[in-house]
C-alpha cells in the first residue's frame, strides 16, 4: 500500500513539474515581472528522485526501473545545464512525462 502512495506521490510532482515546465515559458512572455527561478526546478527533482529511490527499492520490473532511472536522469540533465550553464535543455520535458508514465503503470500493477 505504501508503494501505492508514492506512486501517487510521484505522479503528482511529475504533472506539477511538466505544468510549471509549460506554463512557466509561456508567462514570461507576458511582462509580469516574474523571472525563472532555477531551484524550483531543483526542488521538484530532489522530490522526484527521493520518490523514484524509495520506488526503485520495491519494483522488481527491470524495465520499469529503467524508465525511472532514464527519466530522472534526463531532468537532472536539464535542471543542472540550468543551474549551472544557464541554458534550457528540454530534455525536462521527456523526463517528467517518463515519470508520469512510469508511476502510472507502477500504480496499476499493484494489486488491489
Amino acid at each position: 500500500m505504501k508503494s501505492k502512495i508514492l506512486d501517487v506521490v510521484g505522479i503528482s510532482a511529475a504533472v506539477l513539474c511538466l505544468i510549471h515546465c509549460i506554463v512557466f515559458p509561456l508567462l514570461m512572455i507576458i511582462p509580469l515581472g516574474i523571472s525563472h527561478n532555477p531551484f524550483v526546478d531543483l526542488i521538484f527533482l530532489i522530490i522526484g528522485a527521493a520518490v523514484v529511490y524509495r520506488i526503485l527499492k520495491k519494483t522488481k520490473r527491470m524495465w520499469l526501473k529503467i524508465v525511472f532511472v532514464v527519466s530522472i536522469v534526463l531532468i537532472s540533465i536539464s535542471v543542472f545545464a540550468d543551474l549551472f550553464f544557464e541554458m534550457h535543455v528540454p530534455l525536462i520535458y521527456f523526463g517528467a512525462a517518463g515519470l508520469i508514465a512510469g508511476h502510472i503503470i507502477n500504480f496499476n500493477h499493484h494489486k488491489h
